[in-house]
């Protein structure tokens, strides 16, 4: 599975970047407005930082200018994805692009006949929003799983892009049902990391360490 980090921070990229755990970033206009840096500007930094999909949404809504912002977008770096709201117009967009040889990332689903459409349209990624399913209480997690079957049923290409992920067992839950990608927030990626047990053991570690006066170095 691959990890897109979902954020505008360049200093937070490039921590994980180091790590080898980047394989992509997406952005959407909230967060580059947090970033407080102009869109094509900061757009421009990440995608020379990461070597895979890097998503900047478009601003429109209507087709036309949705396509004209998407070819603009394009334009900053080869790794660039169009991102598009999953609305008629946005699948329209997604048409265009796509055959026009961009990579298309239609965002805002929340449907399994939202994803099958856009699959249809030639997305390249569907980004399902877990979180916010969850917060209305309904299953997130029931969705990816049902865009999968249907993927699988019918070979779609499009990759599924796990979205809105609040925890680190949204993670793993997206990894055990097939999620091709995940995108979180550098704090959600650090948190996977963390267990009170794996605390526990290097305490006592440390402690015989101290006791015994070992020494590598």
């Amino acid at each position: 599975m691959k990890f897109f980090v979902d954020t505008a921070d360049v200093e937070a990229i490039a921590e994980l970047n180091e790590l080898g755990v980047v394989d992509g970033v997406t952005t959407n206009p909230s967060l580059i407005k947090k970033s407080g840096r102009n869109i094509l500007e900061v757009t421009k930094e990440i995608c020379e930082m990461v070597e895979g999909p890097v998503s900047a949404e478009v601003t429109a809504t209507d087709a036309e200018q949705m396509i004209a912002e998407g070819r603009k977008l394009a334009q900053i770096a080869d790794n660039i994805a169009v991102k598009v709201p999953l609305t008629w117009d946005g699948l329209k967009a997604c048409n265009v692009l796509t055959d026009e040889g961009f990579m298309v990332n239609v965002t805002l689903c929340f449907s399994a006949n939202q994803a099958l459409l856009a699959a249809k349209a030639g997305a390249t990624f569907i980004s399902p929003f877990i979180g916010r399913l969850d917060d209305i209480n309904l299953d997130g997690l029931e969705l990816i799983a049902d865009i999968r079957t249907i993927y699988d049923n019918y070979a779609y290409e499009t990759e599924i892009l796990a979205a809105s992920i609040r925890t680190a067992n949204h993670i793993s839950d997206c990894a055990k049902i097939g999620a091709d990608v995940i995108t979180a927030p550098p704090a959600v990626i650090q948190s996977m990391v963390k267990h009170p047990l794996t605390d526990k053991g290097l305490d006592a570690f440390l402690a015989d360490i101290k006791a015994g006066g070992i020494s590598i170095l």
